[in-house]
């Protein structure tokens, strides 16, 4: 054999594999910085909050930012004496439950305002203009409403108000995931005899599940995060939130900070868990929308 036979002829590698391979990947370190700094304006404010926890009253009132000896009284008194873990159990109930009225509500609106044109561009334009007023000049006609139904200072009474506080928020979030199912799902359902109510149910419900989990969660959130209308609408620790009782922590005199800390990072710990129990649909919800 002669050596040109043995000559092997180098493989064309392809402009698409030498770019990929020379080009440097710029935006990873800057995604690490954005990340990093996104992390710390998170971390920070808890940290310090936890550091907090732990001081006494002196500490506290010279700025220290770590306890020389951890005052555990802060903690047991958060848990024992102000009366936290009832309101964190209110909270979820009234959260929870409003959050689940807006949805039942929420999404037969947006599926009739999308798919049928209800109320056509007037009523999508100003879904959102109850919700963007300020909560305090619907507190003296919701008392109202509820004393006369006999739901002033309960739980139920709170839910509803929540609910119906929350309800355009939920049509303008679920309008966009219902655009996203395809129409051709509901048409074929339809030529196979299946009645208004049954596509809701039957179709529509189904593919929007990641949806409905992101918009509760949110729904949800905002009503455990709630104040002023649980602080009016509330008068006995059987039905009085979290933010309530942590505003009753502060003393018109005498303010216990350290205790404070505690009991709000003892009311924060049921959001926390949520966010990692429901992170999966949560995040599937907010991207991807219901269609897979």
């Amino acid at each position: 054999m002669t050596s040109a036979t043995l000559t092997r002829v180098p493989r064309p590698v392809s402009s698409g594999a030498t770019a990929r391979r020379r080009t440097p990947r710029r935006g990873v370190p800057v995604a690490k910085i954005v990340l990093g700094i996104s992390l710390a304006l998170t971390l920070i404010p808890l940290l310090y909050l936890l550091s907090l926890s732990f001081m006494g009253r002196a500490e506290v009132a010279a700025g220290h930012l770590l306890p020389a000896t951890p005052a555990w009284g802060n903690w047991e008194a958060a848990l024992t004496t102000s009366g936290l873990p009832r309101a964190i159990l209110n909270s979820i109930i009234a959260a929870g439950f409003g959050a689940l009225i807006t949805l039942a509500f929420a999404l037969p609106a947006a599926w009739a305002m999308v798919r049928h044109q209800t109320g056509g561009k007037t009523l999508t334009a100003s879904i959102l203009a109850p919700w963007l007023l300020p909560p305090i000049v619907a507190v003296i006609p919701l008392f109202t409403l509820l004393r006369i139904l006999g739901l002033n200072n309960t739980l139920v009474g709170l839910a509803f108000v929540y609910a119906l506080a929350n309800t355009g928020l939920a049509v303008f979030l679920l309008q966009g995931f219902v655009k996203r199912v395809p129409l051709e799902i509901e048409e074929a359902a339809a030529l196979d005899g299946a009645g208004t109510l049954r596509i809701l149910f039957r179709v529509v419900l189904p593919l929007l599940t990641p949806a409905l989990i992101a918009v509760g969660v949110v729904v949800a959130v905002l009503n455990y995060n709630e104040f002023l209308l649980a602080l009016f609408l509330t008068q006995g620790p059987d039905s009085q939130t979290v933010p309530v009782i942590l505003s009753l922590l502060l003393g018109d005199k005498v303010q216990d900070f350290g205790q404070l800390a505690a009991a709000s990072l003892v009311g924060v710990a049921p959001v926390f868990a949520a966010a990692v129990f429901l992170q999966r649909g949560l995040v599937a919800g907010l991207t991807s929308g219901a269609v897979k």
